[in-house]
């Protein structure tokens, strides 16, 4: 089998490039997240990264993320732009918001055959994720059809500094993904628990350790196969419209529930770092030296 390739959803980067939290360094090094995860990727056996960014912040990306990783592992590029559409459907006039993680992974198609880990750049998974999914991918049974995601435990998905809103995962006997629920206004609660609130602002308590997507997933390319007729589906029905998005988790919510796919759940036995809050840095740089400390990265990052 091909070693896995990593595709970093990183289209959502600005062209105002040096402003933006994905490239604010959180390493003593000067690293970003994102290096964190193609460093992981490469020791858990990956052997491509492709990129998915617009052509307007190409330039910068390549020098700033890409021109560091070149000489360690495959470095490939695809493109999401607007006007990206199957005919006969054409950009609105007027839409200037993405379409979507869907849309951004299906930008990739040209560039990936191999079984493949999707990421948002700017969150900070930790190794075992892709571990966890490199031996998967290596031992699936039904590479037509079984596909994975990576689930975290909720307490440790949560900031200190505010609500978060997570995708929990609700999944059958045989650790299959049969659907997530999205819940905002998630908090942490004492002893490791968690509380949301509902709309009309009841208070849930949740136990902390319900597993949440943090958009994390192993695909096989046979998704391929599914995304882009789901993809036609949704131009028909919601294509003139300015703000609606073609999400991953809503398709594959309805792939599998037409049984077309199946997507096992596999829970990350490490900490979810993100900066949600600006007051979330000095803790997710304080995790990283203490990760370094403990010797699961070199300082610099090489």
């Amino acid at each position: 089998m091909k070693k896995p390739a990593l595709l970093v959803l990183a289209a959502g980067m600005g062209s105002r490039y040096g402003g933006l939290k994905q490239i604010d360094p959180v390493g003593p090094a000067g690293e970003i997240i994102l290096d964190y995860s193609i460093y992981d990727a490469i020791q858990s056996g990956f052997g491509k990264v492709v990129f998915v960014i617009r052509h307007d912040i190409e330039e910068i990306f390549r020098e700033k993320v890409g021109s560091k990783w070149e000489n360690r592992i495959q470095v490939e590029y695809a493109f999401q732009e607007l006007e990206n559409l199957p005919a006969p459907y054409t950009l609105p006039a007027g839409r200037t918001k993405p379409w979507g993680t869907g849309h951004a992974i299906l930008s990739a198609q040209n560039k990936i055959n191999e079984p493949f880990a999707a990421i948002n750049a700017d969150d900070f998974y930790g190794r075992s994720g892709y571990m966890l999914l490199s031996k998967a991918f290596a031992e699936n049974p039904e590479p037509e059809k079984q596909h994975f995601m990576v689930g975290f435990t909720l307490r440790n998905t949560l900031s200190e500094n505010g609500t978060v809103s997570r995708g929990i995962c609700v999944k059958d006997q045989n650790d299959c993904l049969t659907g997530v629920t999205e819940r905002t206004d998630i908090l942490p609660a004492p002893g490791g628990a968690a509380q949301f609130k509902d709309s009309d602002g009841t208070v849930y308590p949740l136990t902390g350790d319900e597993i949440a997507s943090m958009n994390f997933w192993g695909f096989m390319p046979s998704i391929f196969n599914h995304l882009g007729g789901l993809f036609e589906d949704f131009l028909s029905r919601k294509g003139s419209e300015m703000k609606s998005e073609f999400y991953i988790p809503f398709a594959v919510s309805e792939l599998i529930a037409k049984k077309q796919i199946a997507v096992k759940v596999m829970n990350s036995t490490d900490s979810w770092f993100g900066v949600t809050y600006r007051e979330d840095k000095p803790a997710v740089e304080q995790a990283i030296r203490n990760l370094i400390n403990s010797g699961i990265y070199p300082s610099p990052l090489e």
